[in-house]
């Protein structure tokens, strides 16, 4: 997408002589990069980061998370009681709560909308995560139809109470993920889209929401467009009147836009400009942690990365140290884990080496000695500048180490998260960041039949050494078990981590409370434009 398009839509209702983040600052207006177009707003469908973002704005649940300190805070529930066994949660909702539309929102809205996420005709990727509610494994595998099974319950209108499996320490912050946030199931219904994804329930003028915005406008590849909502409970708390995203995928031309007035926030910085901006006095950049890993995905179901061998030679060949210090340049960490240090109190107990001698031992071993006859293969990112530098300087190593050279391959956002899904790819970058604090959401993912695998990696012992990590009520043990799995993960090479993430952008130093926290959450309803 043309920068040039992108400023002139921007621009769009507001005069020649006056820029787009200066007229957004007196109406209240925030003009934000989201990097992507984004598939859909469902979010018992999404996936991704991007869209994660615009949840954030237009659903609320029950519970918030401040993403600097981890707090817990009530949100749509005004408290809540937790038995003895630390099973059963029950919660009060606020009184009075409403839909975007007006609507009563109560408490059998969230029961109805957790039925939805587990009916297995909807196939959610997410819907893995209500198994731990008691009953919940049952009803997603098809064993029951009869919901009345299912531990979750509206005990009256501002009442709802969930029962576990078993103890889930991290479940208050697991709430906070878009998937447990409720939706208009009735809305959702009268465009057939209970069981079926793509309905068109989320489009502009269908969409009814529970959190600070609502969604007015979506040009597709152009803007998404969010306005104050005036039904949420809390309005009076909202300071913006309104939220462009921009779904800009190319990093110097929302740098441009930023430079220009048509952006106050990106949602990267170009890496050559990074030097520029960190010797600027009263800089726009901002570098915050981030609670991630930027990683990359083997295909184990085809040849020759169905071989641990080959597997590990590529993870071994990477030089981490050296993309972190010449090629990203953002203060990352190299990454010798799949979960990152810190998730939960996660710290893992193995790390992956630059050992260029072992790896090429190990594809020697595997029959590509200096890589003779090793089979043509791509390398598959999402486009983005960032994602091919990176993938550039990796190709250039394992051709260097290893004398293989895999081509590189970028599709745009929706179409390489297909690409993931049907695991046509042979070798994949791929990001993962904390959406609540634990080290579990990163490793799940890789259970067998996980939505979320996209490796094809199967393991009976892993999935195993999980579910115990999921009864383990001792914390101390429930680690060690996560770290089991990260060791297995990383020592396999199922993943080749390659950095823990931080997170750099530009913003305008009139946007005042955007919390730079390691949990990638957007509280937008604290955000405020400031002269």
């Amino acid at each position: 997408m043309g920068g040039g398009f992108m400023i002139a839509l921007v621009l769009a209702g507001c005069s020649r002589s006056e820029r787009a983040v200066d007229s957004g600052v007196r109406d209240g207006v925030l003009h934000i990069n989201n990097g992507s177009e984004v598939p859909d707003l469902d979010p018992h469908v999404v996936t991704g980061t991007p869209e994660f973002h615009i949840m954030d704005a237009l659903f609320e649940g029950l519970v918030e998370q401040d993403p600097i300190t981890r707090e817990i805070r009530p949100a749509l529930a005004e408290s809540w009681e937790v038995s003895a066994d630390l099973t059963k949660f029950t919660f009060k909702l606020r009184p009075g709560l409403k839909w975007s539309d007006g609507s009563p929102l109560v408490a059998s809205d969230f029961v109805r909308s957790y039925e939805r996420t587990l009916n297995p005709l909807l196939a959610a990727d997410y819907a893995y995560l209500f198994e731990i509610i008691a009953g919940g494994s049952a009803y997603l595998r098809g064993d029951t139809t009869d919901f009345e099974t299912v531990g979750a319950k509206a005990l009256d209108s501002r009442t709802l109470e969930i029962q576990l499996a078993h103890p889930v320490p991290y479940f208050l912050s697991l709430m906070t993920y878009p998937c447990w946030r409720p939706l208009p199931i009735d809305v959702i219904a009268s465009h057939d889209g209970l069981r079926r994804r793509g309905t068109g329930w989320t489009r502009a003028g269908n969409l009814v929401s529970s959190g600070a915005f609502q969604l007015t406008r979506w040009d597709q590849d152009r803007v998404l467009v969010v306005e104050r909502n005036p039904h949420y409970w809390d309005a009076e708390t909202v300071s913006l009147n309104a939220i462009h995203f921009y779904p800009v995928e190319s990093i110097d031309t929302e740098e441009r836009m930023f430079r220009s007035g048509q952006l106050h926030i990106t949602n990267e910085v170009p890496i050559t400009k990074l030097p520029t901006y960190q010797e600027m006095p009263d800089s726009p950049l901002r570098v915050d942690p981030q609670l991630g890993t930027y990683f990359y995905r083997f295909n184990v179901t085809r040849p020759p990365f169905n071989d641990a061998r080959v597997r590990k030679a590529l993870s071994l060949a990477i030089d981490r140290e050296a993309i972190v210090a010449k090629v990203t340049r953002r203060g990352e960490s190299p990454a010798g884990s799949f979960a990152p240090p810190g998730a939960g109190g996660f710290e893992p107990s193995f790390s992956v080496r630059f050992d260029p001698k072992e790896a090429r031992r190990l594809l020697a071993e595997a029959g590509f000695p200096g890589g003779a006859n090793f089979p043509d293969v791509e390398l598959l990112f999402n486009t983005s500048e960032g994602h091919r530098t990176i993938a550039e300087a990796i190709q250039q190593m394992w051709e260097t180490e290893l004398g293989i050279e895999l081509q590189l391959y970028n599709q745009e956002w929706k179409v390489y998260l297909d690409s993931l899904d049907t695991l046509d790819f042979s070798v994949a970058r791929s990001g993962w960041v904390a959406v609540y604090d634990d080290a579990n959401q990163f490793l799940e993912i890789f259970t067998a039949g996980n939505p979320n695998n996209h490796t094809g990696f199967s393991s009976q012992e892993y999935d195993q050494l999980h579910a115990a990590s999921m009864r383990e009520s001792n914390v101390e043990r429930r680690l060690e078990l996560l770290r089991e799995l990260d060791t297995m993960l990383v020592d396999e090479a199922i993943i080749a981590p390659i950095y823990h993430y931080t997170n750099p952008y530009l913003i305008d130093s009139r946007v005042k409370n955007w919390a730079p926290g390691p949990l990638d959450k957007r509280l937008y309803k604290y955000v405020r434009l400031e002269d």
